[in-house]
């Protein structure tokens, strides 16, 4: 009976083990998700940014202007 029994609590040892390491990784996901939730925002708000200088400035985009060196 006794192998039985500490095969059970070697058992409730390790689920409480995994279950520790679910929630820590869980906890991680939901983190990185809020990191990559802000970074979408941060990079439209720099699209639209660049777009609105380039509406405001009204000339051709730089990438038609010679390099100042010429």
């Amino acid at each position: 009976m006794s192998n039985t029994e500490d095969r059970f609590i070697d058992l409730e040892i390790k689920l409480a083990h995994q279950e520790h390491l679910v929630e820590a990784l869980n906890q991680r996901v939901y983190e990185q998700q809020q990191q990559i939730d802000k970074l979408e925002q941060l990079c439209n708000l720099l699209v639209q940014h660049v777009r609105d200088q380039a509406r405001n400035a009204g000339a051709a985009p730089l990438a038609h202007e010679p390099p100042p060196h010429y």
